[in-house]
């Protein structure tokens, strides 16, 4: 049988299969280092794959009365591009009315769509990996100011520096990392010793 929820080892086997998750030493955008990488798209290349991690993050909505008993009137939005076939995921499981997803410009959140206010159902904020947990924050603001309900958020993977509640909900994951990150090459323990940083994009 099928695991609807799979445990947090068996989704991280399914992120190391597919390269979604890396280990060795990283040099990221904003200059700190880690031994650990996400790069969450390369899981969702395979329907299968992605299929079973929306299907669980999907069941984790499901369980709360709030939201199982507002379907179908339920919008799930991505804050970003990396978010979408999670939504869509997601959306497809739980067949939920609306999807948006929202973009930077200009240094601002704004949704892709052309949206009018009080015309986004309540809401489930989903996305493939909260880090900090800042593009969030922003996606509930934008919401807010459209006059929308937030019922529920969620990601396959959570950083353990991120928020666990939004609007007084928990913040839903597969997995909830126990991340690393070292602030400058002095204190990061892979330049001690001596392994050959690679720099990655978010």
């Amino acid at each position: 049988m099928v695991e609807l929820i799979p445990s947090e080892d068996a989704v991280m086997q399914i992120l190391k299969r597919t390269g979604a998750f890396r280990e060795g030493h990283f040099v990221y955008p904003n200059g700190k280092h880690s031994p650990h990488y996400f790069q969450m798209p390369l899981a969702f290349r395979y329907y299968d794959t992605a299929r079973v991690l929306a299907v669980a993050l999907s069941r984790k909505f499901r369980l709360e009365k709030d939201i199982s008993s507002q379907l179908p009137k339920v919008s799930v939005i991505s804050p970003s591009s990396g978010g979408i076939p999670v939504a869509f995921g997601v959306r497809d499981a739980l067949n939920a009315e609306q999807i948006y997803w929202a973009e930077q410009e200009s240094g601002k959140r704004m949704f892709r769509q052309y949206v009018n206010q009080g015309e986004i159902n309540p809401c489930i904020i989903v996305d493939d990996i909260i880090r900090s947990g800042n593009a969030i924050d922003e996606t509930v603001e934008l919401v807010r100011s459209l006059g929308a309900r937030i019922i529920g958020c969620g990601a396959i993977v959570k950083f353990d520096m991120a928020p666990d509640e939004i609007e007084g909900g928990p913040v839903k994951s597969l997995i909830n990392f126990d991340v690393r990150m070292y602030e400058s090459d002095q204190d990061c323990s892979e330049c001690k010793a001596g392994v050959k940083p690679e720099q990655v994009r978010f």
